[in-house]
Formats: C-alpha cells, structure tokens, sequence
C-alpha cells in the first residue's frame, strides 16, 4: 500500500482576518454544533454593492431552546467586506432570497407569524420592516422576477378544495395515485400597487424548478411526470417555455439525472448540469442546449471531476464550479468545449457560485477544514476569494483536529482519495482508534472542507482522541464519470473492499490501531456501516449504521426509488438474480458478526424503509451474541431535523464507539443517555 497526504491550510504569512489565536482552549463538542451557524445562500444585488444571504442557526436546545429544525436568516453584507448585518431573525426559516429588479428591495420566503402557509415577503436594506408581499392559496415555491420587477413566476401546488369527509375520519389514501402536482404560476405584482390574481400556465407534469433569461421572454422550467421521487430522479427534463405565452418552445431531451440550468446573457443557450447517459450515476457533466430546439452538446465527459454549479461569464463562456476528488475548481470553458483555464481552490471547498456581469465580480459559499460555510467574494473569478463574513468566531477558541486529505493504493492498483482527520500531534505507539466514516449515495463525496455534523464525528472525534477518515470509495463522485460507475453492478464488492485497505494503509504506516476500528455512516454509508458489522466483522471492532440498507431484495420492493437503483446502481432486477443480490445483503452474513452494532433509523423514512434496521437487528438478536440496540426516532425520515433527535444521535453514536473503542467493551452502555447531567449539568452521562 502507498499513501499520500496534502494539506489545506493558508499559505505561510498570509494575512487572515479570521485567525486563531495560538492557543486553542478546549476540543470541539456536541453541545457545540447547537450553536454552530452555517451560510446556505448568498444573493449579489442588481448593482454589484450588496450580497444579501441565509444564515442556518440551530435550536440550541443545551440552552433551554424549544426543540425543532433549524431556522434560517437572513443577512446582507458588503460585497468588497465590511461589517455583516441582520436582517430577519428568530423563530423564522427564510428562503430563497432574491433583489427585486429595479426596485433594489429584498425578496424572500417565509412562514411568519399568522401565515397559513408559505408567504412571499418583501424588505427594504435601507431600513423597515419586512412587508407582506403575496400570499397564495398554497404555498409560494422557487420563484423568479421578471426584468421589470412587477411580475413574479413562482412554484406553487394547486389549491385543493377542503374535503368534509377527512374530519370525518375517512383519510385513507390510495399509494403513488393520490399525488399533489406543483404548477407554474405568473402574478403581477406593481410596486406600490395590490397584487394580482395568480394565473397558472398549463404545462404536462410536477415543476421543481425554473429559470428566467436576461429579457426576460423565456422561462426554463425542470419537469418530471409525476411528483414521484423516482420520476424525479431518473425522467426530469427542462424544457424552454415562452414567457408570454406559456407555449413549450424546446425541451432538452438529456437521458438521465439533471441538475440545475442558467440562460446564456441573451437567453438563446442553457447551460445544465446532467447526467451523461441513463446509467450515469449522478448530474455531474456541463452540457450546452440550444434554446430554441433543445439540442445540447456534452462538455468534458471524460474530465476526472463533476461539475456541481454553473455560471455564464458571456455569452460564449460557461465558469464551472467542479468537484475535483477533494478539493474544487473553478474551470471557464467555451460553449465549444475549449477548456480557458482552470483555477483549484486548495484552500477553502466551493458549494455554489454567483456571478455579477457588469462588475465582473463573483460571489460563493465556502467552508474548509476549520470553518463550516460562510460567504467569500473575488472583484474577478480569477483572482483569490476573500472571506466576507465569520458567523462562528468562538471557533477560534477550540482545538481542532490536523485534517489533510489521505489517498492510497487499493488492492487492485486503484488510487483512492479520502479525507483524514487525526488528534493534533504526533500518533502514539500502535496508532489511534479510526472511527471510518462512509459517505452516502453512494453517488457523493467528502471534500477537504468542513466535516463535522450531528451524525460525523469529524472534529469532536479528534478531541475524544480518535481519528476519523472520510473515504471516497469506489462509485463516489469527484473523480469523474468512469470512476462514479466502478461500483455498479457490485453492491458491497470492491467498493467496500476499499474501506478495508483503507484500514490496511493507515495501519501500515502507524496512524491508526487495526484492532480499534469503528464504521459508521447513513443511508449507503448505513448500508457499508451494517456490511462491516457483519460480512467484514473481523476488521471492524464497532459499528453504528443510520438509515442503512440490510437486504438488497427487501430494500427494491420497499424503497421510493427502485428505478433509480436499477438504472444507476444495480443494473439488474432482484428477480434476475435473487441468490446474488441476498449474499450481498449484510442480513445474510449476521451469524458470523462480532461486532458490537449500534442501529439507528427514522420512523418516516421513505428512501430506506425502517424495517430495513428491523431486519438487520432481529437478524443480529437470533444469529449473533455480539452486543446490538435498536433506536427508533419518530416523526423523523431518511436523516434527523430536529435538534433534540440530532442531540441524542450525536451522543449514543459517540458513546458506543467510546465503549468500544476506548473502554472495556462488554454490554452495550445504558439506554438512557442521562439528559439531565447532559444539558445543563456535568456532562457525565448516568449509569
């Protein structure tokens, strides 16, 4: 095995508002993350003087906050620096933000005090309060501002009559027939006038997103048959619509995944982000359509790199916002493929672009290794992005881990990346205890920027003493189409042999302890977590999966996604081959688990059944004597969003890998976490 290390850090000497001190106090914890902001969005303003952006603020329920998901706020800053100011706060989730046109006013989705449902609302930056500035029958979705600033499209359901017998108790529903369709709708909306009426513009299928062009004469809007997830997934289209009119003009016939679209300056091209053929795993190819007739053009298939957003720079250039194995690039390519130049962030991780033509300047979020996301800004796309604003400067206060990104050579020749953070300083004889932390998808990737969360141990693993290594396995994102599509065919074949040589080349140079390793991960990182816990129990001394995957056959005939995970994953029906994709099911290997197993899973999953942690446990319960729990959150669905499930699921997953790895092992800790000493006492958990 061979292995690498690249560091991002700041150049030596580089001048850095935002520094630590040289001394940091005390590890970073769980209570923590309930106060950590993160930037969502961020908006440039008509004039290129003002980014306005959303600011996601946890429920910090360790200081007496009523439990819930986060909200989310709104804040304006000056796009050359300068001193961040709020604008909408509290017990409020604001939502795409945008300036209206010629009015230099702020626009955005709320559910405020008094709303039946989701509200379009309205600020002046100059000062006041915010104004309500449409309300519909259903909620406002995506919306989009015509050039003149007195019309709006918008996303939104049809309104569906009250219905007398459901408060009689007659709420039966027929599955995937009783669907709600989400229509496009047009209102005028004159400044200094009263809104009016919607009008909805008659299109075949369920809108999830739309566009508008410079001129505003032509709309792109995403459109699937159905409002299924499935549909969503594997047969949504963009299709050019004529503003005026509501006529469909062209519809870009791409045949698989799609991502997000922009109009070219004069409106006569789209640039989308889509999958390179049905098979394609994920939308990660730029591809240029011709407005008028939807034909479209590829642009660096065969590029190690996904692209994840997109920028017109002119009318002949396209700035891509690319996934390069850890870290990101900035690439300009020319609508005829000609890649311009290419600029690697090595420092910070890119999440979204905006672009402001007649000041050149351009505007993105970023996190890195010792920040989560925050808004950066360059005078031109070509120069170094400068941090704007720091919404977590009691950072500065903690110990972090040492985080680089960690490649290696697999069995079979195969380069794998990863991202690895260690305790600071050096390792101790026999290496750290390695928490693996296995990414979900397994269409994604985890990049050399800000990796710790609820249910990612990241940072506050680093400070309990452990490392934590983020691999990007085989049919991981990043590293370009070829590489995405290496895991098809082969559920938990070489892709989770790759999490084993992991542990074989950090191991071998003396980072980690073979013998103290635990697994860990949601959804398809469940599904690795629960294969390690018992098809490769041998090299994994704990295991906690989250939503996971525990039989293959089971999971296609209850899952809301079977064609997705046809076409892009298995390439086969479970019926085509019952045998193999049973012995690639972790509940066929749970008699021979050792492995103490941790199993944790949202009552309201749709993507992967709840009974799919059921299976797994009962399996464990009659066929293993290795120690397992079971740990249902209701209300909850593929993934935790309220504070108080997040706060219990960070704390039992450390907990069972403190056991496990660290202390004496033996039976599983207590079923209660000891609320009372947690929040609000000691820390120490009760016995």
């Amino acid at each position: 095995m061979t292995y690498s290390f690249t560091r991002a850090a700041a150049a030596a000497g580089a001048v850095c508002l935002f520094a630590a001190p040289a001394l940091a106090q005390q590890p970073l914890t769980i209570d923590d993350l309930f106060q950590m902001q993160t930037v969502t969005s961020a908006s440039i303003s008509p004039d290129g003087d003002w980014i306005a952006y959303t600011v996601r603020d946890p429920r910090d329920i360790t200081e007496g906050e009523e439990n819930g998901g986060a909200d989310s706020h709104l804040w304006v800053v000056p796009a050359d620096g300068g001193t961040a100011r709020p604008f909408i706060t509290g017990d409020v989730s604001v939502s795409s933000v945008a300036w209206r046109p010629e009015a230099g006013t702020i626009t955005f989705r709320a559910r405020r005090e008094g709303d039946e449902n989701t509200v379009l609302y309205e600020i002046d930056p100059a000062g006041g309060e915010a104004q309500r500035l449409f309300a519909h029958s259903e909620s406002v979705g995506s919306y989009v501002w015509a050039p003149d600033g007195e019309t709006v499209f918008f996303l939104g359901r049809e309104h569906e009559p009250e219905d007398d017998w459901r408060d009689k108790g007659f709420t039966a529903y027929a599955y995937e027939e009783d669907l709600d369709f989400t229509r496009l709708w047009r209102v005028a909306l004159p400044r200094g006038g009263e809104a009016g009426e919607a009008a909805m513009i008659e299109l075949d299928g369920d809108a999830s997103a739309i566009e508008i062009s410079g001129d505003g004469a032509r709309l792109a809007v995403a459109l699937a048959p159905t409002p299924l997830v499935d549909d969503f997934y594997m047969k949504r289209r963009w299709s050019v619509i004529d503003a005026d009119t509501g006529a469909t003009i062209s519809t870009v016939e791409t045949p698989g995944k799609t991502g997000g679209a922009a109009f070219s300056p004069d409106g006569t091209q789209l640039a989308l982000i889509v999958g390179a053929d049905q098979n394609d795993p994920t939308a990660g190819t730029l591809a240029i359509a011709d407005a008028a007739t939807g034909d479209y053009t590829l642009i660096a298939r065969d590029a190690e790199q996904h692209v994840e957003d997109a920028v017109w720079l002119d009318g002949d250039t396209v700035l891509a916002l690319a996934a390069v194995s850890t870290e990101t690039a900035l690439v300009a390519y020319r609508t005829d493929g000609t890649e311009e130049r290419r600029r690697t962030q090595d420092e910070i991780v890119l999440r979204g672009l905006e672009y402001h033509p007649p000041s050149r300047r351009l505007v993105a979020v970023a996190d890195s290794a010792d920040h989560p996301r925050e808004v950066f800004s360059a005078s031109r796309w070509t120069r170094a992005l400068d941090r704007l604003t720091d919404h977590n400067p009691w950072l500065a206060d903690r110990a972090l881990g040492e985080q680089r990104t960690y490649s290696f050579t697999a069995s079979d020749g195969v380069r794998v990346d990863g991202v690895l953070i260690t305790p600071q300083g050096e390792a101790p004889e026999g290496g750290w205890p390695l928490i693996m932390t296995v990414h979900g998808g397994p269409e994604a990737h985890d990049a050399d920027g800000w990796l710790t969360s609820y249910s990612d141990p990241g940072h506050i693993g680093a400070g309990e003493g452990f490392a934590v290594y983020y691999p990007n396995y085989r049919g991981s994102t990043g590293r370009g189409e070829a590489y995405a599509k290496q895991h098809q065919n082969d559920y938990a074949g070489r892709e989770f042999d790759d999490l084993v040589d992991a542990i074989g080349a950090l191991s071998g140079e003396g980072i980690v302890d073979a013998d103290r390793v635990g697994i860990t991960g949601g959804s398809y990182g469940g599904y690795a977590a629960m294969w390690g816990a018992t098809a490769q129990s041998e090299y994994f001394a704990a295991s906690v999966a989250f939503v996971g995957v525990s039989n293959q056959i089971s999971k296609f005939n209850t899952t809301d996604i079977p064609n997705e995970a046809y076409l892009v994953h298995s390439l086969k029906w479970p019926w085509e081959d019952w045998t193999d994709l049973l012995e690639r099911s972790p509940v066929y290997y749970a008699g021979q688990s050792e492995t103490p197993t941790l199993i944790l899973h949202g009552e309201e999953d749709t993507r992967v059944h709840p009974s799919q942690s059921l299976e797994l446990y009962r399996s464990l319960k009659l066929r293993s004597a290795a120690p397992v729990r079971l740990i249902y959150y209701p209300g909850e669905g593929h993934g935790n969003r309220m504070a108080a499930a997040q706060y219990d699921y960070a704390h039992r997953m450390m907990r069972w890998f403190d056991q496990y790895l660290l202390g004496e092992g033996g039976n599983p800790p207590p079923v209660d976490i000891g609320l009372d000493a947690l929040i609000g006492g000691d820390g120490e958990t009760e016995d």
